[in-house]
Formats: structure tokens, sequence, C-alpha cells
């Protein structure tokens, strides 16, 4: 028998769940947070799918691992770890885990007020607010954020032919905005949404080349962005986030949001540091603006996207995990479900 105990702070991001491990995380090797991701994925995976599906977890779970900085000017870093996969970056992740670091103790930050944290898909730097114990707020800079295609039509059944354009901003997003075969987000149900965006994700995969220009190892589309009105009026945007083949963010999405900034500032809808408040499927919302313009290495135009919101502590938990346990390393529901080819037609 191996046993393995795990140590997490649990809460959640502007209502989207994080569960950030403390205590009894492997050791990694490589020289950055990406080369150790590799290795992560390599050799550890089953660490992810135990303590983010069931039955510890859930269709909708996310999580990090806390680990030491990788650089002198960092404070702490990142593994990103979801029921969609290992992922280079996670912003309400990133927002939850600073918060929970900073009122839990577990990091000094060596410039008070401000957190660098070492991730996969870079460095980032993150500002925060507190009030007595409470970290109210944290507003980090994302990667630098792009849109990498415009105006692609794709032919989608379901609806119709559709205007997607696709960007980046730590994750790829195809991004649908209203249009005529797609009326708004409002007017479907989230199981629709997520069906239809676990589609267009292989449509994408399949169809069309997406590739970092900059890091060849970023590749494919795992999520699908559908957008729609907001539910409040102080709101500019809202999208419903669907990551893999069964999550839907409940929160705006840090990295969506980034993607969607990116995204409306390369098209001329949003001006550098006006705020773009955007809402989730719950109408919890992140702020989000162009903190800085910049220059890809291919000459390509990009951005520094901040994105602002707030996480809560729920609570803490221990998991104990051995190999003698049935399903010991997580299920998903989709593990058991039959061949689309053998699956019954209901009229």
């Amino acid at each position: 028998m191996t046993r393995h105990v795990f140590n997490c702070i649990e809460g959640h991001t502007e209502g989207m769940p994080v569960r950030m491990v403390i205590a009894g995380a492997p050791s990694l090797k490589g020289e950055t947070m990406s080369e150790r991701r590799t290795h992560f994925v390599a050799q550890y995976d089953w660490i992810r799918r135990t303590l983010m599906l069931e039955p510890r977890g859930h269709s909708h779970m996310s999580g990090t691992i806390f680990y030491p900085p990788m650089r002198e000017d960092s404070d702490f870093s990142l593994l990103f770890i979801e029921t969609s996969g290992c992922l280079p970056m996670c912003g309400h992740a990133t927002l939850g885990s600073i918060t929970f670091a900073l009122e839990a103790g577990l990091i000094e930050p060596k410039v008070p007020g401000v957190v660098v944290v070492d991730v996969p898909a870079g460095q980032i730097h993150a500002t925060y607010t507190r009030n007595g114990d409470k970290v109210s707020s944290v507003c980090f800079t994302n990667v630098p954020s792009f849109l990498l295609h415009r105006d692609l039509t794709i032919d989608f059944p379901p609806l119709g032919s559709l205007n997607v354009d696709i960007a980046y901003g730590g994750n790829f997003y195809p991004i649908i905005e209203v249009q005529p075969n797609f009326p708004g987000c409002e007017h479907f149900s989230p199981q629709q949404l997520l069906e239809w965006g676990r589609d267009i994700q292989g449509l994408i995969n399949r169809t069309v080349e997406v590739v970092h220009p900059q890091n060849p190892a970023i590749r494919g589309v795992n999520h699908c962005m559908w957008t729609g009105s907001p539910l409040s009026g102080e709101s500019q945007g809202r999208a419903v986030v669907i990551a893999g083949s069964s999550l839907i963010d409940r929160s705006p999405c840090g990295t969506g949001s980034s993607a969607r900034v990116a995204q409306r500032f390369a098209r001329g809808w949003l001006a550098q540091g006006a705020a773009y408040r955007h809402e989730s499927l719950i109408g919890s919302y992140f702020i989000g603006r162009v903190a800085q313009q910049l220059e890809l290495e291919d000459g390509r135009k990009a951005i520094r996207p901040s994105i602002e919101g707030r996480a809560w502590i729920t609570g803490r938990a221990e998991f104990m995990v051995d190999d003698t346990q049935p399903w010991w390393d997580g299920f998903s529901l989709e593990d058991f479900a039959a061949p689309a080819s053998t699956q019954e037609t209901s009229l």
C-alpha cells in the first residue's frame, strides 16, 4: 500500500472553487514552472485527478499547488490543476491563492502590498488591499495577451455559421460574441452551452492551427467563451466560460477575462486604462483593464491586462489517499459513458 496525505486550504474566487494544496505535493524537476508543469503532467497527474475529480472533488473543481518561489524576486510559485488538466495559467485560482497565502500567513511579501508569483505561463505581479485580517481584493497583471485569430467563420450545425475570434490570456479562448445565429448566453441553459462549448473546442482543434507564437508547447483550445448581456447595469459584458468537457466557470474566468480584454482592445472596443467589468454566469464579476501595450517577438501586438477580483477562505481539508481504495485516483462519470455510436437517441 502507498499512502499519501494532502493538506489543503478550501475557498472560492467570485463563486468558483479553489482548493490550494499546501502540504503533500511532490518535488518537481525543472528550471521554470513550465518545465515543472511538464514533469508533473508526466509523472504526477494522478494527484490532479485524485484531488479534482470525484469522490474528493466534482466535475467543476479547480485548484492549485503551492510551491516555494523559483526566482529571488518572487514570493511563491503555483501549479494549476483542475478537472480539464494542468493549465499554464488560471486567473481565478491566482486571485484565490494569493488571498489564501496572505490570510493564512504562508508568505510575507518582499514588497508590502505587492505579490510576485511564478506560474507555468510566466511571472505574475499582483497588488492587494487588506481590511484587517481580510484581503478585500487582489489585482494581478497577467502574461502578454493577444488576439490570435480574428473573424474566423466556422460551420457549427446546431447554430449555423458563426463568427469567432480566438484570443490568448494565459489560455486560448474561442470567443463567440452576440450575432445573428447566437443571440446571447442568456437565451440558453448552462448545460446546452457546456455541450456546445465542448463541441466547438473539438471542431476548432480539428480545423484551425492554434499555437502560441513564443511557446509552441501552448497549443490548441481547451476552453470556449459564450458572451451575452450583463445582469447588472454597472457591467459592460458577461460570459459563460466552458473548460474542457465538463467544467462551467462560476467566476468570469481570469484568463478568459484577460483574453476578452485583449480582443476588445485589438478591435478598438476598449481604451487603455478603461475599466471593463466582466460578469459571470452567476453575476459575479472581475474588473479588467489594459495595463500595458507591447509587441511580441514575431511583431504581433499584445497587451498586459490587469484583472481584479475577490476571494474567500471557506475551510481547510486533509485528504488521505492510498491505492487500496476503489477509485483512489478519482473518476468522472464521463469515464463510464457509452461510445457515441452506441448511445440511444431519445425522442
